[in-house]
């Protein structure tokens, strides 16, 4: 997490605070009594000084329509970069907010330099329906996602996206009333489903998808044009396989291999190519009773990121019993996912053991590029057909490019190591931590796609992908004010 620079009005002490009245009826998480003696403290001083009226001055307060706020969090985002960003993802957590007990429809969050909406026209207003949001003043209002990441009923991060300018140093607002106009298309989708016989999670935006057809490497599907295509393809189960498909095509033969995407460990120093891998535990097919467990949660669906959780138990190689959960997400208008990893229960037999994730060597590639923490699979004229009916000359495409990225998120110390078996993976070595979590990026291009359809435009993609990916947006500040 980015270091919040401790400046705050009034001197405030930055913490939970819970206005009373304000977060009267809202459910979630209920403060002890020191925290809610502290809320009114604050609240009375906010009222009695009138907290951040110097700076509501200068910057103008939002309202929509009949929506006059009087409560918000002014946050300083700092691009840590000298490239310009285009929607980045910010995520701010919610033990750093100084207001945390309200719910998702009391948010609006406001970028004050986007020009504001005007009344909607008549057409317009019949197309949306009561959701239509109204004349706006003093900025415009953006997409965001208040996420319970841990399912204890109380919000853990605000998320949402924004452009930054090389070095720059930007202003928005988070205000806090009730307001149920507002709606958002969704540019994001995740989901599970009985997807050819047996549960499958998926995971989307609009460009690139994802799901976990063997429960622990990830296959991957090509959009052609931007949609979402998952909830189509789950519950009609149809076949992602064939060509011509205007909603896009697996691009991937996964098999044994890695895939798109897949975590392993390395337990056997005489060995160092060898991979253990959940689904190639030596109890593969005895059954859920002895094997490699899974389990698929969707933790977050839309509008602008979606989360899948996938928990792994039952782990045994061998060489040491594990349990582990990683969170798989996807971004609006991203060809990428990210993935966070965290071991639950690791005991492994030898304390050289030492973490691992890969991806496939693609059919027919035609290069690797390598560095520090990254390695791209490309490749040329790949033939992509129905592994089942390969006889079938409809059911086959010939793609000119595709390709497929790893991107390791803290590169310390992270060494390439080729694995030969499982019909050959890139993958990276990374040093066990010690809260025994990593984190990494899969990315994907294809020729025809709506993006990164070339070689070069799939390693520019990735390499300035990767330079936002491990030096996110900076939260230098979060201010409560009072109108």
């Amino acid at each position: 997490m980015a270091k919040i620079k401790k400046e705050y009005k009034m001197k405030i002490p930055f913490e939970r605070t819970f206005l009373p009245g304000l977060a009267a009826g809202y459910s979630g998480y209920i403060p002890t009594a020191k925290e809610y003696f502290k809320g009114w403290i604050i609240f009375c001083l906010l009222v009695a000084l009138g907290a951040g009226t110097a700076n509501a001055q200068q910057q103008g307060w939002y309202t929509e329509g009949n929506f006059a706020p009087v409560i918000r969090i002014q946050v300083v985002l700092t691009n840590p970069l000298g490239i310009e960003r285009r929607e980045c993802p910010v995520i701010i957590s919610r033990d750093l907010m100084p207001l945390v007990s309200f719910y998702e429809e009391s948010v609006f969050v406001v970028d004050p330099l986007l020009p504001s909406q005007s009344d909607p026209s008549y057409e317009q207003a019949k197309a949306v329906g009561s959701g239509i949001t109204f004349k706006e003043t003093n900025g415009h209002h953006i997409p965001y996602q208040l996420d319970d990441i841990d399912k204890d009923g109380v919000w853990d991060e605000l998320f949402f996206m924004t452009d930054l300018k090389p070095h720059e140093e930007k202003t928005m607002f988070i205000y806090i009333g009730m307001n149920e106009r507002g709606v958002f298309e969704h540019k994001t989708h995740a989901e599970i489903g009985s997807y050819g016989r047996h549960i499958i999670p998926w995971w989307e935006s609009e460009v690139m998808g994802w799901k976990l057809w063997y429960f622990s490497d990830v296959d991957l599907y090509g959009k052609c044009e931007p949609m979402l295509v998952a909830n189509l393809e789950n519950t009609k189960n149809t076949s992602g396989y064939t060509a011509g498909s205007k909603y896009g095509n697996d691009i991937m033969t996964v098999e044994d291999s890695f895939g798109a995407g897949g975590i392993c460990l390395f337990e056997d120093e005489t060995h160092p190519d060898k991979a253990s891998r959940p689904r190639f535990s030596p109890f593969k097919e005895q059954g859920q009773i002895y094997d490699t467990r899974y389990a698929f949660d969707v933790v977050a669906n839309g509008p602008i990121r979606s989360i899948i959780r996938l928990h792994i138990m039952n782990w045994r190689t061998g060489k040491g019993e594990y349990e582990l959960e990683q969170l798989y997400t996807a971004f609006k208008n991203k060809s990428y996912s990210t993935c966070t990893v965290k071991f639950l229960s690791y005991i492994p037999e030898s304390n050289k053991t030492s973490f691992g994730c890969g991806i496939r060597k693609l059919m027919n590639e035609a290069e690797l590029y390598r560095e520090e923490g990254i390695s791209m699979s490309l490749a040329k004229n790949v033939d992509i057909f129905d592994p089942d009916v390969q006889s079938q000359f409809e059911t086959r495409l010939l793609v000119d490019f595709l390709g497929t990225a790893l991107v390791v998120k803290d590169s310390d110390n992270t060494q390439y190591q080729f694995v030969r078996d499982y019909d050959g993976n890139h993958t990276f070595r990374i040093p066990v931590t010690a809260d025994r979590s990593f984190e990494y990026l899969i990315a994907a291009g294809w020729s025809k796609g709506s993006i990164n359809r070339t070689a070069d435009e799939f390693k520019k993609y990735v390499l300035s992908t990767a330079r936002e990916y491990r030096h996110p947006v900076e939260i230098t500040s979060l201010s409560l004010e009072k109108k």
